[in-house]
């Protein structure tokens, strides 16, 4: 979608798909899970536990963070993401809201 389309839908329909773009990528979904098993880890840990180089795992991290799935505190030489709980709620509310759209109809003929 180029830039200058962005303007012609909603507010909503801007941020759903620029999340669903953010979740798109199996890396980053193995990503979120992991720190949904362990609450937070820092980027050696996924380097280790994912298989991809560590400029890889970075930069889906950095996507991640960007669209505020999740958060990172520094410690020491190292950032400690996690699950950004608000955002991640509010995400789920939104999606949630968008899947429910669709009536529920049963033995509806389509095609």
């Amino acid at each position: 979608m180029g830039i200058t389309k962005s303007e012609i839908f909603t507010e909503e329909q801007n941020k759903l798909a620029s999340i669903a773009k953010v979740l798109g990528h199996p890396a980053r979904i193995a990503i979120i899970q992991h720190l949904i098993k362990v609450n937070a880890c820092i980027c050696g840990d996924l380097v280790e536990e994912i298989g991809l180089a560590q400029p890889t795992i970075s930069q889906h991290l950095k996507e991640l963070k960007n669209i505020g799935i999740i958060k990172g505190n520094i410690e020491g030489t190292s950032i400690c993401y996690c699950i950004d709980t608000a955002n991640w709620q509010a995400y789920q509310k939104q999606f949630a809201s968008f899947f429910d759209t669709l009536p529920k109809v049963k033995n509806t003929k389509c095609c």
